[in-house]
């Protein structure tokens, strides 16, 4: 199918979705994105645009820049807004990357206050990878536990927004989106959250969408990274009751067995498929690799020593890969941690640090399906926001990281959402 694909992406962070298509040389138009967090964002703009600014941000003064920020609802963490009176305290070199990943972005930034009549009517792709840290076990652990309860405030209750949205959209007699893709984590499927994942899809239903999910590891898509997520894709069928007939017929010969056999046998899969070694930066002749190496060691504490000793050991004490570890454990949003995703044997030379180190942020990108360049784009706008604090240290790289989607798990939905576009231009053309 040669076409241009008009894509939005809510709750974009840092384009994983963008990417897949991209690497699956699928043309786009990002008609608009939409996240709050100001490093999501930022980097998000490094990355798919450029990490140099226009000729008409370069040049303008920290008071036109606050007041054109003044209307937004920015949040320094993704969790909680800001106050703009902390906005006014960075630096005028932030603040601009800032402007920028707004305006290059076609950034809506709050969901919330995003309206159906402000929404184009040409869309064919909408994302929406809404928080999990309500749904996911980590952020049970630290207390989020509302779930996707209506009207329980909660981030991941954010869900619900994408559906005002498109229902105010279909309100105003507006085109709804083509194709849905949602991703989020698989415990949506469990007791406590299935009744309302099914709420939704019965929303998605009434609004004249066919749905379905998949069960999909990134591991399974040549991320060597055990990360299992839900993805659903849906269709715009509207009232036509044959079609949605039609599409019911077609999936139920399509599983996830069905999806990986079929992806793998793609140039796409064949090509792109890493390993481990692919992605670990190992070569400290390379000072930018030992220095992020240095920065990834911990100082030498009993419990940093827990974590060694409990965590897979990915780089063994001599020097080599451990051949029984073929996959990394999920990236989440920190690496110092017991669990994390596993350690390497290093030795800084430093004194009072551990001889082991943690995945790096680069490394964490590259496993997650990002490029080397894409880490040297976001770095290249890590400046002071105030004297001595940098605007994108190593935790903030990794959480950034570890809240995006793997790239090659959404080239695989991505693929089935192309093959399904030429099975509805087929019946449409009267060939199926």
């Amino acid at each position: 199918m040669n076409q241009t694909y008009n894509l939005v992406e809510f709750f974009s962070g840092i384009g994983s979705q963008a990417r897949a298509l991209e690497n699956l040389n699928i043309r786009i138009n990002t008609l608009a994105t939409c996240e709050w967090d100001i490093h999501a964002f930022v980097a998000y703009d490094a990355i798919h645009n450029s990490p140099d600014l226009d000729d008409e941000i370069v040049y303008m003064e920290k008071s036109e820049i606050l007041e054109k920020l003044k209307k937004y609802n920015l949040s320094n963490d993704g969790k909680q807004p800001m106050d703009y009176s902390m906005l006014k305290t960075y630096s005028v070199g932030v603040l601009r990357y800032i402007l920028s990943g707004i305006i290059r972005g076609n950034n809506l930034v709050d969901i919330s206050s995003v309206k159906g009549t402000d929404m184009s009517e040409s869309i064919d792709i909408l994302t929406y990878s809404f928080p999990c840290q309500d749904l996911s076990n980590v952020g049970a652990f630290h207390g989020y536990k509302k779930g996707i309860d209506k009207d329980s405030n909660s981030r991941s209750s954010l869900l619900w927004q994408v559906g005002r949205i498109l229902q105010e959209m279909k309100d105003a007699d507006k085109s709804l989106p083509r194709f849905l893709i949602m991703e989020n984590v698989p415990t949506l499927l469990s007791k406590r959250h299935f009744s309302n994942f099914s709420n939704w899809i019965n929303d998605l239903k009434s609004l004249g969408y066919f749905s379905r999910y998949f069960q999909l590891n990134a591991l399974d898509f040549g991320l060597p990274q055990n990360r299992p997520r839900l993805l659903m894709l849906s269709i715009f069928v509207g009232d036509d009751e044959e079609l949605y007939n039609k599409l019911k017929e077609y999936f139920n010969t399509i599983n996830e067995e069905y999806l990986l056999k079929f992806f793998k046998k793609t140039n796409f899969y064949k090509n792109r498929k890493k390993n481990i070694n692919q992605l670990l930066r190992i070569n400290y002749s390379k000072k930018q690799f030992f220095e992020e190496a240095v920065e990834s060691t911990p100082n030498d504490t009993p419990s940093r020593r827990r974590i060694w000793k409990e965590n897979p050991q990915i780089i063994l004490p001599d020097g080599s890969i451990n051949k029984e570890i073929k996959y990394i454990r999920t990236i989440t949003t920190k690496q110092d941690r017991n669990p994390n995703s596993g350690n390497l044997y290093f030795d800084s030379g430093i004194s009072g640090r551990s001889k082991f180190r943690y995945l790096t942020p680069r490394e964490c990108m590259l496993f997650m399906g990002f490029e080397d360049q894409d880490y040297i784009n976001i770095k290249k706008r890590n400046i002071e926001f105030h004297k001595g604090n940098y605007f994108f240290p190593r935790d903030k790289i990794i959480r950034m990281a570890g809240n995006s989607i793997p790239v090659k798990l959404l080239e695989g939905i991505f693929w089935l959402m192309i093959k399904t576009d030429e099975f509805i231009e087929d019946y449409k053309n009267g060939r199926t």
